[in-house]
C-alpha cells in the first residue's frame, strides 16, 4: 500500500512513475561483416562534400548620404551595444576608435579614447595607441598633450618617455626633447634613461651638458659601471687627468664595493694605456692588498700578465707564488688534516727551490698526525713522510736525513694495529742504493719480524735471489710459509725455486706438504702447478696417481677432462721416440685411447649415479668426448659416444620468489638415452597393468552372466 500511495516529496507521485525508463540496448542478431564495407575517409569525405556553403553576409554598397548615416548609426550601436557589455576588453576600444578613425570622425575617435582611458588608465599600450593615432593624423598638439598626461600618470613606464623624446626630435625641437629628459631625471631612473639622456647631448656636440649630466649619474647610481663610463667618456675626449680623477674618486668611494675587482683592473689599464707603468703596479699592488683573494682571481691574472710584459722574471715569480703561497696557507689552516692541500703547498715549495722553506712545509706536515689509529686515515698522510725521504734522497741529496725520515716514520707507524709495506721496502731499496746490504736485510728482518706481509716476503726474497743466497731464500720461504701456510702462491714459487735448481725430490716434497694442509686459498692452482711438474717431469704415473688423488677429494668437470686430456697427451709423447717400430707405437697409441675412454667412462658413471641431477655437466663431458674421439682420426670411435648424447628439451618451470610465484621461465634440459628407455619401459608396465585389470573385470562380469 505504500508503494501505492504518492509520496509528498516527489509531488504525490508514486515510486513507479518517478522511475526514469531507459530504452533496451539494441542487440545485433547478424553479426557477420556487410558486403559492402566503408572506411572511415569516406566517411569524413561525405561528410565534408553534404555541408552547406558558408552563409556570408553581402557585400553592401553605399550610394548616398542617408544609406551612410544608417550604416554609421547601426555600427555605433553595434560597439556602443559591445562596450556596455564587455567594458573592460580593452581590444573592442581599439576596434571602436579605429573605425572612427577610419570614418575621419576624429573627435568621435578621441572621445572613445578618452572614454577607454578612463576605463583603465594603467594600460600604457592605450596610451601609446592614443598617441599614435594622433601623430599620425598629424595633431601635434593634441599628441603633445597625450604624451605629457601619459607620463605624469606612468612615470615609470620607459617606453612612454622614449617616444615622447622621438616625437620632439622628429619635430626638431631639441630644448622641448631636453626638458622632458630634465622632467625624466627627476624621477631618478635606471642607467638606460641616463645613457640616452647623455647620448642624445653628444649628438648635438654638447659636450659639458654630458658631463655634467655623467656627474649628475654617478651620484644618483653610484656603481662601478657608471664611474668607468665616466672616465672613459673623459679619456675619449682627450681629458686625462679628468679620467684619473674619475678613477680616483671611484676608488674612494667603491673601494669596499663588490665590484671594485673590475675597477681596479679598469683603472690599471687606463694608467697602462697612459704609459704609466709604475702607476698601474701601484693600483695593481693596492688593490691586492684590499681585496678578498676569493674575488681577486681575475686580478691576479691581470696582474701577472702585466709583470709578464713591464716587468722582470723575479716580479712574475713572486707574484704568482705569494698569491699562491697565501691560498694554500689559508687551505692548510682552515683544515690542517686536509693533507692534498699540503701535497699541493709542498709541490710549489719546491718548484721554488727554496730548501729551507721546503723542509719547514713537510716537517709542518708530517707533525699533523692522524687522530685515530685506523689505516683508513693514515693512507695518505703516509705519502707526506714518502715524498719527505725522496726529497732529501733525489733533490736535497742528503742520505743521513733521508735515513732519519724514514727511521722516524717507522717508529710513528703503530705497527701492531697496521703497517705499510711500502715504507719498510723503500728503506731498504734506499740502503741497498747506499750499498748497505746489511742494514737492508736488518730492516727487511724487523719488517718480518713485526709486521710480516706478503709483499716484504715477495721483495726480500727476490733481493736474495738476485744477490744468489739461495739458503737465505729457503729460509725465507720458510718463514713466509709459517706465518701463511694456506698460501698457495707462496708453495708454489718455492717448489718452483727447488726445480729451478734441479731439486727434484725437495720440490717434490714440497708439493706434497703443500696440498697436505687443512686450508688453502687456490688449490686449484697448486693441484695444478704440481701435475704440471710431474707432466714435466715426465713421471705419467705419478700423475695418474695425482689425478687419482685429486678425484678422491673433488669430481669436478674440470679435472675429468684435464685428465682425460691427460691420457690423450700421452699418445703424442709417445710419438716422439722415434726407434719405437710402427707397431709399437700402434699399441703405444691404442692404449692411449683406451685410458682417455676409461676416464670419460667413469666420469659418465660418476654423472649418471651419483649426482644425475648435474646434467648439464654431463652434456659438457660427453661433447668432450665426441671432440677427442674425432681428434683421434682412424683411431676414434665416434659412434661410440653419438649413442650417449642426450636429447636436447625446451622446458618451462615457476619462478618462485618471496612473494609467490612470479610467472614462468624457459630453460634447456636434457634427456639422456638411457632415461628415455626408463620411460618407455614404465609405460608398458602401466598397459600392462591396465590389460590385467581389464580381464579381470571381464571375468567378473561373464561369472555374473552364469
Amino acid at each position: 500500500m505504500a508503494n501505492r500511495e504518492g509520496d509528498p516529496s516527489l509531488g504525490y507521485l508514486t515510486r513507479k512513475e518517478t522511475e526514469v525508463k531507459l530504452p533496451r540496448p539494441t542487440r545485433v542478431k547478424n553479426k557477420t561483416p556487410a558486403p559492402i564495407q566503408i572506411t572511415a575517409e569516406q566517411i569524413l569525405r561525405e561528410a565534408r562534400e553534404r555541408q552547406e556553403a558558408e552563409i556570408r553576409p553581402p557585400k553592401q554598397k553605399i550610394t548616398d548620404p542617408t544609406e551612410l548615416a544608417d550604416y554609421r548609426l547601426r555600427k555605433r550601436k553595434e560597439y556602443e551595444d559591445l562596450i556596455r557589455r564587455v567594458r573592460w576588453n580593452k581590444s573592442v576600444w581599439v576596434k571602436y576608435a579605429k573605425w572612427e578613425e577610419s570614418q575621419k570622425d576624429f573627435k568621435r575617435a578621441r572621445s572613445v579614447w578618452e572614454r577607454a582611458l578612463d576605463v583603465d588608465y594603467r594600460d600604457h599600450t592605450m596610451w601609446l595607441k592614443y598617441a599614435d593615432f594622433e601623430m599620425k593624423n598629424k595633431f601635434i598638439k593634441h599628441a603633445k598633450n597625450v604624451w605629457d598626461r601619459a607620463v605624469t600618470l606612468l612615470p615609470r613606464v620607459d617606453q612612454l618617455w622614449y617616444k615622447y623624446i622621438h616625437m620632439e626630435e622628429m619635430l626638431g625641437d631639441a630644448a622641448g626633447a631636453r626638458q622632458i629628459f630634465e622632467r625624466w631625471m627627476s624621477w631618478e631612473p635606471d642607467q638606460q634613461a641616463w645613457l640616452s639622456y647623455i647620448k642624445f647631448e653628444l649628438r648635438y656636440n654638447e659636450i659639458e651638458r654630458a658631463r655634467g649630466i655623467y656627474e649628475r649619474f654617478v651620484q644618483c647610481i653610484p656603481k662601478v659601471g657608471a664611474w668607468i663610463r665616466y672616465a672613459k667618456f673623459e679619456m675619449k675626449n682627450g681629458e686625462i687627468s679628468r679620467a684619473r680623477n674619475c678613477y680616483e674618486r671611484a676608488v674612494d668611494k667603491l673601494a669596499d664595493d663588490e665590484e671594485a675587482e673590475t675597477l681596479f683592473v679598469a683603472f690599471a689599464e687606463f694608467e697602462e694605456k697612459c704609459k704609466e707603468t709604475e702607476r698601474a703596479r701601484c693600483i695593481y699592488k693596492f688593490a691586492l692588498d684590499h681585496i678578498p683573494k676569493g674575488r681577486a682571481e681575475d686580478l691576479y691574472r691581470k696582474f701577472v700578465a702585466f709583470e709578464k710584459q713591464y716587468g722582470d722574471k723575479e716580479g712574475i715569480e713572486d707574484a704568482i707564488v705569494g698569491k699562491r703561497r697565501f691560498q694554500y696557507e689559508e687551505e692548510v689552516r682552515k683544515n690542517p688534516l686536509n693533507y692534498d692541500s699540503w701535497f699541493d703547498y709542498i709541490r710549489l715549495e719546491e718548484s721554488v727551490g727554496n730548501k729551507s722553506r721546503i723542509r719547514e712545509v713537510y716537517e709542518r706536515a708530517i707533525a699533523k698526525v692522524p687522530p685515530a689509529d685506523e689505516k683508513r686515515y693514515w693512507q695518505r698522510y703516509i705519502y707526506l713522510w714518502i715524498n719527505y725521504a725522496l726529497y732529501e734522497e733525489l733533490d736535497a741529496q742528503d742520505v743521513s736525513r733521508t735515513r732519519d725520515v724514514y727511521s722516524e716514520c717507522l717508529k710513528l707507524i703503530p705497527h701492531k694495529k697496521f703497517s705499510f709495506a711500502k715504507i719498510w721496502l723503500l728503506a731498504a731499496q734506499f740502503e741497498i742504493r747506499q750499498l748497505n746490504l746489511s742494514d737492508a736485510r736488518l730492516i727487511l728482518g724487523k719488517a718480518i719480524g713485526i709486521a710480516p706481509k706478503d709483499k716484504i716476503f715477495k721483495k726480500y726474497i727476490e733481493i736474495e735471489l738476485q744477490l744468489g743466497n739461495i739458503d737465505r731464500c729457503r729460509k725465507l720461504y720458510e718463514k713466509y710459509l709459517e706465518w701463511s701456510p694456506e698460501n698457495c702462491y707462496a708453495w708454489s714459487k718455492y717448489a718452483e725455486l727447488e726445480r729451478s735448481l734441479s731439486e727434484t725430490e725437495r720440490a717434490r716434497a714440497i708439493f706434497e706438504l703443500a696440498i697436505a694442509q687443512p686450508a688453502l686459498d687456490m688449490p686449484e692452482l697448486l693441484w695444478k702447478a704440481y701435475i704440471d711438474f710431474e707432466i714435466a717431469e715426465g713421471e705419467f704415473e705419478r700423475t695418474r696417481h695425482l689425478y687419482e688423488r685429486l678425484l678422491d677429494r673433488t669430481k669436478h668437470l674440470k679435472v675429468w677432462i684435464s685428465y682425460a686430456k691427460f691420457e690423450a697427451s700421452a699418445m703424442e709423447e709417445a710419438e716422439q721416440h722415434e726407434e719405437l717400430s710402427e707397431d709399437v707405437l700402434l699399441e703405444q697409441r691404442t692404449l692411449c685411447i683406451q685410458r682417455a675412454r676409461r676416464v670419460f667412462e667413469n666420469a659418465i658413471n660418476y654423472y649418471r649415479t651419483s649426482a644425475p641431477e648435474l646434467k648439464e655437466e654431463r652434456a659438457m663431458l660427453l661433447e668432450e668426448w665426441l671432440n677427442m674421439e674425432s681428434s683421434f682420426g682412424e683411431l676414434g670411435d665416434v659412434e661410440l659416444v653419438r649413442v650417449k648424447l642426450p636429447k636436447k628439451l625446451k622446458k618451462r618451470r615457476q619462478i618462485e620468489i618471496d612473494d609467490g610465484p612470479a610467472g614462468y621461465e624457459e630453460y634447456i634440459d636434457y634427456l639422456f638415452p638411457e632415461e628415455s628407455q626408463a620411460s618407455n619401459l614404465k609405460i608398458l608396465e602401466q598397459a600392462y597393468k591396465w590389460k590385467k585389470q581389464k580381464v579381470a573385470s571381464d571375468d567378473d562380469d561373464d561369472d555374473l552372466d552364469d
